[in-house]
């Protein structure tokens, strides 16, 4: 059991990789705090864990509102005393061409992708810091590593993500607290049923290319896995990730290829 004890905090945990990681933490041996906007679908991933016979903290909060995730902060301290994983999931994609996209939308998905993320971590530092030891962990994408049509802002959010982490996990080398970054490719989850359109109206349908994807479960091991071992970076997905190889490596090929490939 991995996580025997541990207390992992998750965001995001009402639906796809966060739910996932959800149950697989509780396989792991875990204490959990899962934090979402969606109260009835995270009272739902909670009363599971519950009936797995783990301990599990409900915790709704809002990743677009600071004051939402600093007044989580004291609640889950007050429950178990410590956090020693947090792992910065909650997220939102986008579907829309740049020139199309509202200001508000590059906003809200800046503000809860990247944003939302710092806040917490800024939050829960602190106190990781005073243990002198704990994990940290973000989620990335693959789309934190090259650009792709109708996702400029989410793109945007996931480069802006790796920045900062990468940087943190430099900066806490020295101090037992790792930094992960994992950056999955297709994943079969509902992201892109809420994923924003132009106007800010969620997409409403699932992504063919998402619907091929590796199943959630396989992704959660995979990304706690390298949390474990304290890994600062994970690629999780399937052929998709060839394209991360194929930028680096090849960039005339990617670009022609990116024009070329259905964005869905």
């Amino acid at each position: 059991m991995k996580f025997k004890d541990k207390v992992i905090w998750i965001t995001g945990a009402a639906s796809g990789i966060g739910e996932a990681l959800a149950y697989q933490s509780v396989h792991y041996g875990a204490k959990l705090i899962l934090s979402d906007i969606d109260e009835t679908g995270l009272q739902g991933v909670c009363s599971k864990c519950v009936s797995l016979n783990a301990e599990v903290l409900f915790l709704p909060m809002d990743l677009s509102s600071r004051e939402s995730i600093q007044n989580a902060l004291p609640k889950a301290l007050s429950e178990y005393g410590r956090v020693d994983v947090l792992i910065n999931n909650g997220g939102i994609s986008q579907r829309s061409l740049t020139w199309e996209t509202s200001l508000e939308v590059d906003y809200k998905i800046m503000a809860i992708n990247y944003f939302g993320a710092v806040i917490l971590t800024k939050a829960v530092l602190p106190s990781m810091l005073e243990q002198g030891k704990g994990a940290i962990a973000v989620t990335s994408s693959i789309n934190g590593i090259f650009g792709f049509p109708l996702r400029s802002a989410y793109a945007a959010s996931k480069f802006a993500v790796i920045g900062f982490f990468e940087t943190l996990g430099i900066e806490l080398a020295e101090k037992r607290i790792s930094v992960t970054v994992a950056m999955p490719g297709r994943v079969k989850t509902n992201i892109s049923y809420h994923a924003l359109t132009k106007d800010g109206l969620p997409q409403g349908k699932m992504d063919p290319g998402l619907a091929a994807g590796i199943p959630a479960e396989v992704c959660a091991r995979k990304y706690l896995d390298a949390i474990y071992r304290g890994r600062r970076s994970v690629l999780i997905g399937g052929k998709e990730l060839l394209m991360v190889y194929i930028r680096r490596f090849l960039p005339r090929l990617f670009f022609f290829l990116a024009r070329k490939i259905n964005p869905f």
